[in-house]
Protein backbone atom coordinates (compact mmCIF):
# COMPACT_ATOMS: atom_id res chain seq x y z
CA UNK A 1 0.00 0.00 0.00
CA UNK A 2 2.81 2.40 0.92
CA UNK A 3 4.58 1.60 -2.38
CA UNK A 4 1.41 2.29 -4.40
CA UNK A 5 0.82 5.55 -2.53
CA UNK A 6 4.43 6.67 -3.07
CA UNK A 7 4.25 5.73 -6.74
CA UNK A 8 0.98 7.65 -7.18
CA UNK A 9 2.49 10.67 -5.41
CA UNK A 10 5.58 10.55 -7.65
CA UNK A 11 3.41 10.15 -10.75
CA UNK A 12 1.31 13.19 -9.81
CA UNK A 13 4.40 15.31 -9.16
CA UNK A 14 5.97 14.13 -12.40
CA UNK A 15 2.74 14.85 -14.30
CA UNK A 16 2.56 18.30 -12.73
CA UNK A 17 6.14 19.02 -13.84
CA UNK A 18 5.34 17.83 -17.37
CA UNK A 19 2.24 20.04 -17.47
CA UNK A 20 4.30 23.00 -16.23
CA UNK A 21 6.95 22.41 -18.90
CA UNK A 22 4.27 21.96 -21.57
CA UNK A 23 2.64 25.22 -20.47
CA UNK A 24 5.96 27.05 -20.84
CA UNK A 25 6.49 25.57 -24.28
CA UNK A 26 2.97 26.60 -25.32
CA UNK A 27 3.54 30.13 -24.00
CA UNK A 28 6.76 30.37 -26.03
CA UNK A 29 4.97 29.07 -29.13
CA UNK A 30 2.14 31.58 -28.62
CA UNK A 31 4.66 34.42 -28.24
CA UNK A 32 6.47 33.27 -31.37
CA UNK A 33 3.21 33.16 -33.26
CA UNK A 34 2.14 36.61 -32.15
CA UNK A 35 5.59 38.07 -32.85
CA UNK A 36 5.50 36.50 -36.32
CA UNK A 37 1.99 37.85 -36.91
CA UNK A 38 3.10 41.28 -35.74
CA UNK A 39 6.06 41.24 -38.11
CA UNK A 40 3.90 39.96 -40.99
CA UNK A 41 1.55 42.90 -40.40
CA UNK A 42 4.46 45.35 -40.12
CA UNK A 43 6.16 44.21 -43.33
CA UNK A 44 2.92 44.03 -45.26
CA UNK A 45 2.34 47.70 -44.50
CA UNK A 46 6.01 48.66 -44.74
CA UNK A 47 6.27 47.30 -48.30
CA UNK A 48 3.25 49.47 -49.21
CA UNK A 49 4.74 52.38 -47.22
CA UNK A 50 1.56 52.68 -45.13
CA UNK A 51 -0.30 50.88 -42.39
CA UNK A 52 2.69 49.61 -40.40
CA UNK A 53 2.62 52.27 -37.68
CA UNK A 54 0.06 50.54 -35.42
CA UNK A 55 2.53 47.71 -34.72
CA UNK A 56 5.08 50.07 -33.12
CA UNK A 57 5.07 50.77 -29.36
CA UNK A 58 5.04 54.35 -28.09
CA UNK A 59 8.45 53.81 -26.41
CA UNK A 60 10.03 52.16 -29.47
CA UNK A 61 13.85 52.11 -29.68
CA UNK A 62 15.56 52.23 -33.10
CA UNK A 63 19.30 51.68 -33.52
CA UNK A 64 21.22 51.86 -36.78
CA UNK A 65 21.24 53.63 -40.07
CA UNK A 66 23.78 56.30 -39.10
CA UNK A 67 27.33 55.26 -38.23
CA UNK A 68 28.14 58.84 -37.15
CA UNK A 69 25.31 58.94 -34.61
CA UNK A 70 25.16 55.86 -32.42
CA UNK A 71 22.41 57.25 -30.20
CA UNK A 72 19.11 55.42 -30.68
CA UNK A 73 15.99 57.16 -31.92
CA UNK A 74 13.53 56.78 -29.06
CA UNK A 75 9.77 56.85 -29.40
CA UNK A 76 7.24 55.95 -32.05
CA UNK A 77 7.21 59.41 -33.62
CA UNK A 78 11.03 59.48 -33.87
CA UNK A 79 10.95 56.14 -35.70
CA UNK A 80 8.18 57.33 -38.03
CA UNK A 81 10.40 60.30 -38.99
CA UNK A 82 13.34 57.96 -39.70
CA UNK A 83 11.13 55.81 -41.92
CA UNK A 84 9.72 58.83 -43.78
CA UNK A 85 13.27 59.62 -44.91
CA UNK A 86 14.21 55.97 -45.56
CA UNK A 87 11.05 55.30 -47.59
CA UNK A 88 12.22 57.78 -50.21
CA UNK A 89 15.27 55.58 -50.86
CA UNK A 90 13.54 52.31 -51.76
CA UNK A 91 11.04 51.45 -54.45
CA UNK A 92 10.13 48.01 -53.14
CA UNK A 93 11.03 45.54 -50.44
CA UNK A 94 10.36 41.96 -49.46
CA UNK A 95 11.14 39.69 -46.54
CA UNK A 96 13.82 37.25 -47.61
CA UNK A 97 14.08 35.35 -44.34
CA UNK A 98 12.45 35.54 -40.89
CA UNK A 99 13.52 33.73 -37.74
CA UNK A 100 11.39 34.16 -34.61
CA UNK A 101 12.23 33.03 -31.09
CA UNK A 102 9.63 34.11 -28.57
CA UNK A 103 9.64 37.91 -28.38
CA UNK A 104 12.79 38.26 -30.50
CA UNK A 105 13.22 37.98 -34.25
CA UNK A 106 15.72 38.46 -37.02
CA UNK A 107 14.55 39.44 -40.48
CA UNK A 108 16.59 39.76 -43.64
CA UNK A 109 14.82 42.41 -45.66
CA UNK A 110 15.66 42.77 -49.34
CA UNK A 111 15.31 46.29 -50.77
CA UNK A 112 15.38 47.80 -54.25
CA UNK A 113 17.03 51.16 -53.65
CA UNK A 114 16.73 54.09 -56.03
CA UNK A 115 19.02 56.91 -54.98
CA UNK A 116 18.78 60.65 -55.75
CA UNK A 117 21.92 60.38 -57.92
CA UNK A 118 20.10 57.93 -60.24
CA UNK A 119 21.85 54.78 -59.01
CA UNK A 120 19.71 51.72 -58.40
CA UNK A 121 20.88 48.77 -56.36
CA UNK A 122 19.41 45.78 -54.59
CA UNK A 123 20.56 45.16 -51.02
CA UNK A 124 19.84 43.17 -47.89
CA UNK A 125 19.30 44.67 -44.45
CA UNK A 126 19.59 42.57 -41.26
CA UNK A 127 16.81 43.67 -38.91
CA UNK A 128 16.86 42.50 -35.27
CA UNK A 129 13.49 42.92 -33.54
CA UNK A 130 12.09 42.81 -30.02
CA UNK A 131 8.38 42.60 -29.19
CA UNK A 132 6.38 42.82 -25.99
CA UNK A 133 2.70 42.86 -25.16
CA UNK A 134 1.58 42.67 -28.79
CA UNK A 135 3.74 45.50 -30.11
CA UNK A 136 7.17 45.87 -31.65
CA UNK A 137 9.41 47.56 -29.08
CA UNK A 138 12.90 47.74 -30.60
CA UNK A 139 14.76 47.40 -33.89
CA UNK A 140 18.47 47.33 -34.65
CA UNK A 141 19.52 47.28 -38.30
CA UNK A 142 22.75 46.37 -40.09
CA UNK A 143 23.50 47.17 -43.73
CA UNK A 144 26.16 48.47 -46.11
CA UNK A 145 26.28 52.08 -44.92
CA UNK A 146 29.17 53.03 -47.21
CA UNK A 147 27.24 52.22 -50.41
CA UNK A 148 24.18 53.96 -49.00
CA UNK A 149 26.14 57.10 -48.02
CA UNK A 150 27.98 57.26 -51.38
CA UNK A 151 24.65 57.40 -53.17
CA UNK A 152 22.70 59.69 -50.87
CA UNK A 153 25.15 62.30 -49.58
CA UNK A 154 25.69 65.50 -51.53
CA UNK A 155 29.21 65.89 -52.95
CA UNK A 156 31.41 68.17 -50.83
Amino acid sequence: MYYASALLSWSLQNASTKISIASRINMTMENTLSTRQLLDRYYSGFARKEGWEATISDDFIFRGGDMNNRQPAIGKMAYIEVIKRFSRAFSSMRVKQMMVDGDEACVIGNYDFVFPNGESINGDVAEIWEAKDGQLTALTIYFDTLTFDRNTLSPA
